[in-house]
């Protein structure tokens, strides 16, 4: 599964695949206009693996799609409170605002980091701090969204566990994010599981034409 495009400033791909052997992947991507300048995006992690954990993803992705206005930790408790009867998932959530800032929260082990260009090679900016639990069935008390300062040409980069988090030295920050997402996926999945990476970059902002 490729997907990729713009919305705005923000460039984005997605690439995924299912467990060897299996025809539906757990691993689900949302990627929405958040309105006013702002781009929400996601990455669904269903427990397990196979069309019950799609099932799982698909419910959170479909309350996203009708709260995308909702501050991060408003739309983790709704994704909560829809998955309560699915085998849940873990649920990253990453909102560019218009103001150069990235705000992100995260409840289980999907990865968001933030890369950029380096002496050499790229360099890691930020890491999200994750929470531990269950998105669906055990919900941490204080969800704290986190911001951080990115700059025209830094790349968001979200993934499952179905990928082996040691990519960002390989990582070619001239590419687009189509191939940059499809080389991840195709030199660092794991044979055991579900995989998908999600990538954004922001452009930088253009003045409006007279």
């Amino acid at each position: 599964m490729y997907e990729d495009g713009y919305i705005g400033a923000v460039e984005w791909a997605v690439a995924g695949r299912a467990l060897p052997g299996q025809k539906v992947s757990g691993d689900r991507s949302v990627v929405l206009d958040a309105g006013g300048g702002a781009v929400l995006f996601a990455v669904l992690d269903g427990l397990g693996h196979g069309a019950a954990a799609g099932e799982a993803a698909d419910r959170a992705g479909q309350v996203l799609s009708e709260n995308r206005a909702e501050p991060l930790d408003v739309l983790m408790v709704l994704c909560h409170r829809a998955m309560a009867d699915t085998r849940g998932a873990a649920v990253s959530l990453a909102l560019f605002s218009s103001e150069d800032r990235l705000h992100w929260l995260g409840v289980g082990n999907v990865e968001s980091r933030v890369v950029t260009a380096g002496p050499g090679k790229p360099a890691l900016r930020a890491t999200a701090l994750l929470t531990g639990g269950i998105v669906g069935y055990l919900l941490p008390p204080n969800l704290q969204t986190q911001t951080v300062a990115v700059r025209p040409g830094d790349l968001l980069l979200m993934s499952t566990d179905g990928i082996v988090d040691d990519f960002v030295d390989a990582i070619d920050l001239a590419k687009s994010t189509a191939d940059i997402t499809a080389d991840i996926l195709g030199r660092h999945a794991k044979d055991t599981d579900d995989a998908l990476v999600l990538a954004a970059r922001h452009r930088g902002h253009t003045d409006p034409a007279p």
